[in-house]
């Protein structure tokens, strides 16, 4: 059995870079064009800031080396709803509470801004199967499928996680 972690999150950093695209690419999961993408959205978080990009990055970390992160931001045309972009945790920690205590923090963060709805979006083809089954574990529930969204035989799966006002314990 793993020990218990002594993990802190905190905003990500310029240095937390090379980990976050390490174990992203390292899932095994995301193709060349989806890791492309987390380095758009530190670009964007980088240059512009959360505030103006609408990414809010935050990294999960053992002493100084990053073994996970979160990447959220505001839906638009929306009140207190917010997507959860990205979620990774690096391979060799799978199933060590990196995820969920990311997921807390995301709440934590979203609870004083009126945060009402986390939704997070994922792929239906099997090699998803866990990820759909954290998502449940963590109070997410299936509340839209859209067949064949990304391509033929890939389905977008739409989880929703209805966040605790600012003032109630999270269960």
């Amino acid at each position: 059995m793993n020990s218990p972690l002594t993990l802190t999150i905190l905003p990500t950093t310029r240095a937390h870079v090379p980990a976050i695209r390490a174990m992203t690419a390292a899932v095994g999961v995301f193709n060349a064009e989806e890791c492309a993408t987390v380095d758009e959205l530190l670009d964007a978080y980088f240059a512009q800031g959360a505030a103006a990009s609408g990414y809010h990055f935050l990294s999960a970390c053992i002493g100084d080396h990053p073994v996970g992160f979160a990447c959220y931001g505001p839906r638009a045309l929306t009140q207190g709803t917010y997507d959860l972009f990205w979620i990774v945790s690096d391979p060799t920690q799978f199933r060590r509470g990196i995820g969920g205590r990311l997921l807390d923090a995301v709440d934590a963060a979203l609870r004083p801004l009126g945060g009402r709805i986390l939704i997070a979006e994922t792929s239906g083809r099997a090699e998803y199967g866990d990820t759909r089954a954290f998502y449940r574990k963590y109070r997410f529930i299936a509340e839209a499928t859209l067949v064949d969204f990304y391509a033929p035989g890939d389905d977008l799966v739409i989880f929703v996680r209805r966040l605790a006002p600012e003032d109630a314990p999270v269960a």
